[in-house]
């Protein structure tokens, strides 16, 4: 069923256990524990002890906490992350940031300030795969 979701990080704890679907909307905060995965749209915030992956459709309008997060589609929020914070090349952050590394392809665009803090985040973090959930 999830056949494509092979393509992760060697890390198993990197697996997405909740996927929101392309044609999904959420209004309202998600939090949890777990490794989460937006190609939809949340309009609330995410707050979560594991990994985020906003998927080149996904959108999230609101704040996010998260263990590490990776941005492919767009976030207007500021963010919180134990770990890195990844934008790739068709990603896009407007907010302020608080993390222990950023990286930011080239073509990503992020707009805010920056905090990094190299204490953050005493436990490593992997980043789950930007392939798309089939």
């Amino acid at each position: 069923m999830f056949g494509s979701m092979k393509k992760r990080v060697d890390n198993p704890a990197a697996d997405i256990e909740t996927i929101v679907g392309r044609d999904t909307t959420i209004n309202g905060k998600i939090s949890g524990s777990g490794n989460i995965r937006i190609d939809g749209h949340v309009d609330g915030g995410i707050s979560i002890t594991g990994d985020v992956v906003i998927g080149e459709s996904g959108a999230v309008q609101g704040d996010i906490k998260a263990g590490s997060l990776t941005v492919a589609g767009t976030v207007t929020g500021n963010v919180d992350c134990d770990g890195n914070l990844s934008i790739h090349s068709t990603g896009q952050l407007v907010g302020d940031v608080r993390v222990r590394s950023l990286n930011i392809a080239d073509g990503g665009v992020f707009k805010g300030r920056s905090e990094m803090d190299t204490h953050l985040g005493t436990t490593a973090h992997a980043t789950p795969s930007l392939s798309p959930a089939n």
